[in-house]
This record gives structure tokens, sequence and C-alpha cells, in this order.
């Protein structure tokens, strides 16, 4: 029979390494049940068939059961207690229902504590307690399992199923070792598949009780794959919390060592240059001639600005709008001089040929001049970069007497 270890498999009190037994089903279903077994109690775990896993007894009760048993027929029956912090449990702290076992080896441990390596062999029922001291007792029925078709093709994609999530639940633990994974994929024997996936899964001891007492291999497997993916679930939400959490943890820090780097560098240059820019647009605000809608909407515009890192790249895109409502004229105008004659020997001053532009311009300010009501005296200059279109609006303006922005 091949065993493996899986050494790294340890449950928080490090009371259990499991190992299996890969082999038949033969030396489990053919096993000579006694009528009454001595019982040991075990804490935070639920012993299945066929699956091997060394235990650490610390009680002496449990102690001179084993010795006791070791030197006969090394059969006992292991059955999970309701609540394992309970030392010295009674017959109500234990479950019904529990799993022969067949003592393999008694170990002396460096540190002095004594591991047993026992063997589940096939499960049980208790009818009544016959002895309470100086160990339990008890009278035992044992049940058998329904074994499921072996050409079904459900059962072979529930052992898929286990597997896949089996593996996926390892490579999320951190406690869990790679061979795990690697003795999961290895295993042939689909009933101990089964067993061996329930007693290794990080589940609570009702949960493994549950799945102990199905005595349909298909039916606990269908549980176990319940339990699974509601394991895997878990699993994938923690590592997204735990992922969104670093990174929003990084990003703020980030932001903050850079906002504290920034603002000792400022302090040893004499301020913060963005309160003295803001500042200065609020006195340049004092002094515009705009209404009162546009003055509140410019001290909201500011107040956003304050609000705002400088290091952002929101920033300056609101720094350059507030800057662009204080370049703005807001209710300041000039006095236009149509004099037709100074404006053409102004733009004839400025620029050289452009006849057709210029025709253009001094018939629209002719038409400016008779009309003098005129909804929309724009004029609009297009062309490609540095053919004058700026240095002529320049002319334009001069030509009126208006002061060019």
């Amino acid at each position: 029979m091949q065993n493996i270890l899986i050494s790294s498999l340890m449950d928080d009190e490090n009371e259990f390494i499991p190992i299996l037994s890969d082999g038949d089903d033969s030396d489990l279903t053919n096993l000579d049940v006694p009528d009454i077994l001595p019982i040991l109690p075990l804490r935070n775990t639920v012993m299945f068939p066929g699956v091997v896993m060394p235990i650490t007894v610390g009680r002496q009760k449990s102690l001179q059961l084993v010795q006791e048993v070791y030197r006969g027929n090394r059969l006992l029956g292991t059955i999970a207690q309701r609540d394992g912090s309970v030392d010295d449990p009674s017959q109500n702290d234990l479950y019904q229902t529990g799993t022969i076992a067949q003592i393999l080896k008694i170990l002396e441990m460096p540190d002095g504590t004594t591991s047993v390596i026992i063997q589940g062999k096939k499960r049980f029922e208790v009818v009544d307690y016959t002895q309470e001291f100086p160990y339990f007792k008890a009278r035992v029925t044992a049940i058998d399992d329904i074994q499921p078709k072996d050409d079904s093709v459900e059962f072979s994609a529930i052992i898929g199923s286990l597997k896949d999530l089996s593996i996926k639940i390892a490579q999320f633990s951190m406690h869990i070792s790679p061979e795990a994974s690697f003795a999961v994929k290895n295993i042939e024997n689909s009933t101990f598949l089964i067993n061996f996936v329930c007693s290794n899964t990080d589940l609570k001891v009702e949960e493994k009780q549950i799945l102990l007492g199905i005595s349909d291999i298909k039916e606990r497997g269908i549980q176990a794959i319940s339990y699974l993916v509601r394991e895997v679930q878990m699993s994938e939400l923690k590592r997204d919390i735990q992922t969104k959490v670093k990174a929003e943890l990084d990003q703020q820090q980030r932001e903050y060592l850079l906002n504290q780097q920034m603002k000792t560098i400022q302090d040893e240059l004499g301020g913060n240059p963005a309160e003295q820019e803001i500042q200065e647009f609020k006195e340049r605000a004092k002094e515009k001639k705009w209404s009162a809608d546009a003055a509140k909407h410019f001290e909201k515009e500011v107040h956003k600005l304050s609000r705002l890192n400088p290091a952002a790249g929101e920033y300056s895109v609101q720094f350059a709008y507030c800057q662009t409502l204080l370049d703005l004229p807001w209710n300041e105008f000039t006095e236009d001089i149509f004099d037709l004659k100074r404006a053409s020997k102004v733009l004839d001053e400025d620029h050289y040929g452009l006849e057709k532009v210029k025709e253009r311009i001094m018939e629209h300010l002719a038409v400016l001049k008779l009309k003098n009501d005129m909804k929309s005296p724009i004029l609009c200059l297009y062309g490609p970069p540095g053919v004058g279109k700026t240095s002529i609006g320049k002319s334009v303006a001069e030509a009126l007497g208006r002061e060019y922005i």
C-alpha cells in the first residue's frame, strides 16, 4: 500500500499531519468490527475511512487507551468532540457517528509527547456506552458506504470537480504546500479521494461531521463540493479585498509622502506657491467689474481649485480656467474710432500685400460705421499658422482704438 505524506498540512494546534493511503477498499469493507470498541475522542478533526493521520495524545486516559489497544488488536473507535476546548469530555460532548481506526505506529517524540499514527477503516454509530473509566468503551454498529456505479458520468464529473476545487484552494492558501495539489492529482481511488478531501479541507468540525454521516459516497461528494465552492468564493473574496485595500493604502501613502515632501520643499523655498497664486486670484477678483452671478461662479471655482492637489493633473486645468475668467474684460469697453482713412493707413503700414484681406476688413468697418447697431460685430480670420492672422487682429484693434486682449 502506497503512503503519501503531506508534512505541511497541519491544523492550528499542530494536532495532526494528514497522510494518504491510496489503496483499494477491500481491507475497509471486509473489516471484522467488534461489538464493543474503546473510544478515542478527537479534538478539532474528524477521521474518515482510508485516511491515515498522526494524532498527538495528550490526555492520560487517551494515552492509556492507545497503549492497551496497541498491545491487542489495535482497533479503536475515533469520535470528534463537539467542543475541542473541553479537556475531559463526557458522552454528551461526543458525536454519535465515528470511524473505526487501526493503530499503525506509536511514536515517542523528542519533546516528550506521544504521537500515534492511525488509519481510518470503517464508519460506525454508537449504540450505547458500556464504560467511562479509565476510558470510554461503547457498543457500536458498523455503517457501510453506498458505492456509486463505476460508469456513472455524473460521479466522474463530481470527482473532477473535487480535484479542481481542492487544487484551487491549495493555490489560494498560504498554509498548504504544493505537495497537497500533487497528492490530489494522483489519487485514483474515487472513494478515497472524497474521504481525503473531506478530511483535509479547512472546514468546521460540524461540517466534516455532516460529511461523515452521509452514507452515499456520491452524495458525500456533492456535499463536499458545496463546501469547497463556498471556500473558493471566500478565498477569492478575501484576496480581492486584500488586493484592493493594499492598492488603496499604497496610493494614499504615496500621495501623503509626496505631499509631505512638497510641503517641506515649499516651506524651505518660502511658502506654498499654490496658496500664493490662489490669494493673488482673489485679490485680482476684487478689481473685476463683473456681475454678482459671475463673482459667485468665480468664488466657487477658486474654492474648488484650493481643494485640489497641486500635483494632480486636474489642478492645471482648473488653474487655467480661473486665470481665463480673470483675464476676460468683464464690463470693460472702449469707444470705437471709425476713421476709415486712419484704419486703412494702419493696415497698410503694418502689412505689405494682403489686399483682398484688408479690403474685406475695410468693408466690415464701413458697415459697422453705417449701421452702428449690429448685433454681431464679429470678424473671423482663419488660415494656416504664420500667415498674419494675429498681427492683422492687432492692427484692427489699433485702427479702432481698442485695447487688444
